[in-house]
């Protein structure tokens, strides 16, 4: 696949330091390796190298989804890929859901629901501060996910404006304070997940969650640990990014009939 003018490219140093940007006709870039023309990555293949003034060698490479959400303009925290994933496959997201996300923050887990539910599904995302819903929404653009995102200013308990929606996520301070508008958007048998990063957060969403009718209610930590590897001398690195937060799951059960 060749690079086309405005597309999104991974840049890579060769010490491995990583640049996501648009590459443009007579557009450059400083690094500590030099200047690159990003224009001379135009036509060539993925995979291939330009090279800076200084003669250093700069890959040029597709950015994964996961390449896109760690380099997003932060205003927030974000949504880690570790804690995105679990979230995805948890809560079955696919083409076509519709997903209620409470908390928009920078629009890292907006892109990963958008990029899941494309293209025939739509992501609504809320956040009580404005600032945060714009800068989420030039992420979201950047990225080339417009499309399937509607962005909307509002406080969780005032609910949403969407019925039967298929998932609703809330990365809020109170998740229990969203989760009766979570309720009653959803459809029956839809799924909700919940961010916290206190033991205190969780146990009062969970207890709201069986409040509202909510089933098989699990809490999990997600932790990943690089290896670093080499000859005889391979053992976990000496850093890596811990807590970031509770993910709590649910079901929403509807209420027995009188004749069940």
């Amino acid at each position: 696949m060749k690079v086309k003018e405005g597309a999104g490219v991974l840049i890579v140093s060769p010490d491995e330091k990583t640049y996501l940007v648009k590459v443009f006709s007579g557009k450059s870039m400083g690094t500590h390796l030099g200047e690159i023309n990003l224009g001379d990555a135009i036509g060539l293949e993925y995979g291939e190298r330009i090279y800076s003034n200084l003669k250093h060698a700069f890959l040029v490479l597709e950015p994964t989804l996961e390449d896109r959400m760690m380099k997003l303009k932060r205003r927030t925290q974000i949504i880690y890929p570790k804690d995105a994933g679990l979230i995805l496959l948890k809560c079955g997201v696919m083409t076509g859901m519709r997903v209620v996300e409470c908390g928009s923050g920078s629009g890292a887990l907006t892109m990963a629901l958008a990029n899941a539910v494309a293209p025939s599904g739509k992501v609504y995302t809320y956040d009580r501060r404005e600032e945060f819903c714009e800068n989420a929404r030039r992420n979201i653009e950047n990225a080339g996910y417009s499309d399937y995102v509607e962005f909307k200013h509002r406080e969780a308990q005032a609910g949403f404006d969407e019925e039967e929606v298929d998932v609703a996520i809330l990365d809020l301070p109170s998740p229990w304070d969203g989760i009766p508008a979570a309720a009653k958007a959803l459809r029956g048998g839809g799924r909700i997940a919940s961010l916290s990063p206190t033991y205190n957060q969780v146990e009062r969403c969970v207890e709201r969650l069986g409040q509202e009718g909510f089933v098989l209610i699990e809490t999990i930590e997600v932790l990943i640990r690089s290896i670093r590897v080499a000859r005889g001398k391979t053992r976990p690195v000496d850093r890596m990014v811990g807590h970031t937060g509770f993910l709590t799951f649910g079901t929403k059960a509807l209420p027995e009939s009188p004749s069940d």
